[in-house]
């Protein structure tokens, strides 16, 4: 069977990547809900509820440990690396945002009123421990579906 039509009957594959993609468009929802701002540039963001990393991890974690067993080596892989994107989407990044939250407020003090263009830093690229808990059930969810 060639690679490319193939990779479309890879089920574990399909839930992670539509875990991913009903992430991204719920971002979209939400924020219209809340914000009642429609929002289509949310479908190409990170950060936001819910985590599609998170989704998309956990929808691939469960597919394998449906597929290959729960106490297959490949379902243990799956199981410690999404466990590293879930802490990574709620501590690293989230840390790294609020950085460069302080860093943009910094530059525009220090920089006010003259010429310096500088292009601001992007503040949300991390989680929320609820975001990235929104995420692992839409995960679920889609990876229970497919």
């Amino acid at each position: 069977m060639p690679i490319f039509p193939g990779i479309f009957y890879n089920a574990i594959l399909v839930s992670a990547v539509t875990a991913w993609l009903v992430a991204q468009l719920l971002k979209v929802a939400v924020s219209l809900f809340v914000a009642r701002k429609l929002n289509p540039q949310l479908i190409f963001s990170s950060g936001g509820f819910p985590s599609s990393h998170s989704a998309a991890v956990s929808a691939l974690a469960l597919g394998i440990g449906k597929y290959y067993g729960w106490n297959s080596p490949i379902f243990a892989v799956s199981a410690v690396y999404g466990m590293v994107v879930l802490y990574d989407a709620a501590g690293v990044r989230r840390a790294a945002g609020k950085q460069a939250e302080v860093l943009n407020q910094l530059v525009e003090r220090l920089y006010q009123g003259s010429d310096f263009a500088q292009e601001r830093l992007k503040e949300l690229i991390g989680h929320t421990p609820l975001e990235v808990f929104g995420g692992v059930i839409v995960g679920v969810i889609v990876g229970l579906l497919i």
